[in-house]
């Protein structure tokens, strides 16, 4: 989960990273009411920045310094509403302004390809981070963090050496790496960077902008975590088969995809790709079939989950067709043919997408069996993967 700016500064400030003070603004007004608070002390300059899951925003206008109540209240009545990105901005973050001396970056993420965590350092910062790693790499520190070990005293130290600091400077920054570090670990974060992390003009390092991810994987962690989601902005599906505890991501095609098992689905997302295209080779135009969904009912999945994926991916406006691509193992290919038959009888005439299901393995011929005596004038059974998709690329062509 990613986080707002505001939501990562807060927890910085919890941890006892320095930052400075901010709040929101969904208003003119209420932007001129935190102006007023904040800026008492920072010489009366605020920072109004858009709340956007996204970056670019100082190039698109989404960052304007005020100097006076006025020019806060002015800088959030342009900035709220607008496009950034495809994000629209509903939210601002009002903070004290700042003299700052020297931008620096940092970050600290998780590098699977080494199982190992990882902390990238710049003295120059404030910029476009992947830019200067690809134009002058050298400029940008990398070093490796032990899980086991963390960013005390001795790696904090490391890194500031890394990236070429001077004594004073880095010694001022090393007790901000390790507050940052408390952030990831204790957070269970997979990304925490600053750009800038700034030395302001009195020489104090202050955490200027944050962008935090979280691991979902360790919700059962952080309850308090949930109060951190953007409910508003949620894709409404994903929502509801979250609700369900359903593995879903919404794509942007018109396939209904469900399997069970992570690699059977993302090699459905391809066979159903790969059967579009060719439509698309035979008949010219436009791709006629895209995967609308990645939907992991998972091993032993019952009648159910079954049903209830497909109430989730028949409920997608764009979905013009479904395949359900099931290998049995743990999960019984009979429970999920009762599956698809409860949902189509909850749904009854309201239902009008056609289902194309190739079932293979554990109890194949009883969940044919009983999708056959169904007789459903919606659902085909395919026996091969590649006539399954074949088949649903058709329809969703058709459709």
């Amino acid at each position: 989960m990613d986080l707002f700016e505001y939501q990562a500064r807060d927890l910085f400030e919890a941890h006892g990273v320095p930052v400075l003070a901010g709040a929101t603004a969904t208003t003119p007004e209420q932007a001129r009411e935190a102006a007023e608070r904040i800026g008492a002390s920072s010489g009366g300059v605020t920072v109004v920045k858009a709340q956007v899951k996204t970056g670019g925003r100082g190039k698109a206008g989404g960052v304007k310094v005020a100097k006076s109540l006025d020019e806060a209240a002015e800088a959030a009545r342009n900035i709220l509403g607008m496009d950034i990105k495809g994000h629209t901005v509903g939210t601002v973050m009002v903070a004290a302004g700042a003299k700052i001396a020297e931008e620096y970056y940092f970050s600290l993420l998780l590098d699977r390809a080494n199982r190992s965590y990882l902390a990238m350092c710049s003295k120059e910062g404030g910029v476009e981070i992947e830019q200067l790693a690809v134009e002058r790499p050298e400029a940008l520190a990398k070093v490796e963090v032990d899980p086991n070990v963390g960013i005390d005293d001795a790696k904090a130290q490391e890194i500031v050496d890394a990236a070429g600091f001077d004594q004073s400077t880095g010694a001022a920054i090393v007790p901000v790496l390790k507050k940052l570090w408390e952030v990831y670990h204790d957070e269970d974060a997979t990304l925490v960077e600053v750009n800038p992390l700034v030395k302001t003009e009195d020489g104090s390092i202050i955490a200027l902008d944050g962008k935090v991810t979280l691991d979902a994987n360790a919700d059962f962690r952080h309850p308090e975590h949930s109060e951190l989601e953007d409910k508003a902005s949620a894709d409404p599906l994903e929502a509801k088969a979250k609700a369900l505890g359903l593995n879903y991501v919404k794509l942007d095609g018109n396939v209904g995809i469900i399997g069970n098992g992570a690699g059977l689905v993302m090699s459905t997302l391809d066979v159903v790709a790969y059967a579009g295209e060719d439509l698309h080779a035979e008949r010219g135009g436009s791709v006629v079939a895209r995967p609308a969904n990645f939907l992991d009912i998972g091993g032993g999945a019952s009648a159910e989950v079954m049903a209830n994926g497909l109430g989730v991916i028949l409920g997608d406006e764009q979905v013009k067709s479904v395949f359900v691509n099931v290998f049995g193992g743990i999960t019984a290919c009979d429970e999920v043919a009762k599956g698809i038959a409860g949902a189509l009888e909850s749904l009854g005439d309201a239902e009008t997408k056609p289902l194309v299901v190739r079932l293979d393995g554990n109890k194949v011929d009883e969940g044919r069996r009983i999708l056959a005596e169904l007789n459903h004038p919606l659902v085909t059974i395919e026996e091969t993967m590649d006539g399954a998709a074949r088949k649903v690329a058709e329809l969703a062509a058709k459709n």
